[in-house]
């Protein structure tokens, strides 16, 4: 799939906004009582919503601290390094 460009508005939401929004559309469009042209318009409003709230998980879960096992079997954490692109940095040799 190509990927969509995300409208102003929609980049400044929230998750929980954008999820919100997105139900609205899901909703709206299951009633089937929307003219065609605007079901497009919401179809790709609501693509474009959820980009956004997959892109918000990706950033939540990168911000999750790893768990790491020493050898002695003692359980740590340490933060995960994420390069602004989403990637893993490195990683001790501990983590599996």
């Amino acid at each position: 799939m190509t990927p969509v460009s995300v409208a102003p508005d929609i980049a400044a939401m929230d998750f929980e906004d954008a999820l919100a929004a997105l139900e609205d559309i899901v909703r709206q469009l299951e009633g089937g009582k929307v003219r065609l042209e605007e079901a497009v318009g919401a179809y790709e409003r609501g693509v474009r919503l959820k980009q956004h709230c997959e892109a918000k998980l990706r950033e939540a879960k990168a911000k999750v601290d790893l768990i790491t096992t020493g050898a002695d079997g003692s359980l740590g954490t340490v933060s995960a390094n994420i390069g602004a692109d989403g990637s893993l940095g490195t990683v001790p040799a501990n983590i599996k």
